[in-house]
């Protein structure tokens, strides 16, 4: 009994790992939260880690945001959730016939825009123009 215990208690620590961490705003680097507070003053944000960089996830304008920060406090991506519609004809021709669960735009630190969609619990990424992007 104590082995299937331990077995189970190992699985949910392994479990908790591997999703993404929740971070208190005291472990976030003041050199990330002074950009976000510039960028977004009175706003409250959940923090977690993305690999080795910081997300904040927050509502602007009624929309879930999400952005991504390195260590040093620059902005590497914004993500906004949009509705499918508004999605470029070329990446909804290419997602015709599929039921799509979310959709969001990624707006990258040199501007470059990508588009993001689930299907079937998958992410796809797409640029504007439709092409396939591997993440």
């Amino acid at each position: 009994m104590k082995k299937l215990l331990g077995i189970f208690l190992l699985m949910c620590g392994t479990l908790t790992i591997t999703m993404a961490q929740k971070l208190s705003i005291g472990k976030v680097p003041s050199a990330v939260k002074t950009t976000f507070v510039k960028n977004h003053p009175g706003v409250k944000a959940n923090w977690e880690m993305e690999k080795t960089n910081f997300e904040a996830g927050f509502n602007l304008n009624g929309k879930e945001t999400s952005e991504v920060y390195s260590t040093a406090g620059s902005l590497l991506e914004t993500e906004v959730s949009i509705q499918s519609s508004e999605l470029p004809a070329a990446v909804l021709a290419k997602l015709k016939g599929m039921k799509i669960s979310e959709v969001a735009k990624i707006t990258k630190a040199d501007g470059k825009v990508n588009y993001e969609a689930e299907v079937k619990g998958k992410d796809l990424l797409f640029d504007a123009n439709g092409n396939a992007i591997k993440p």
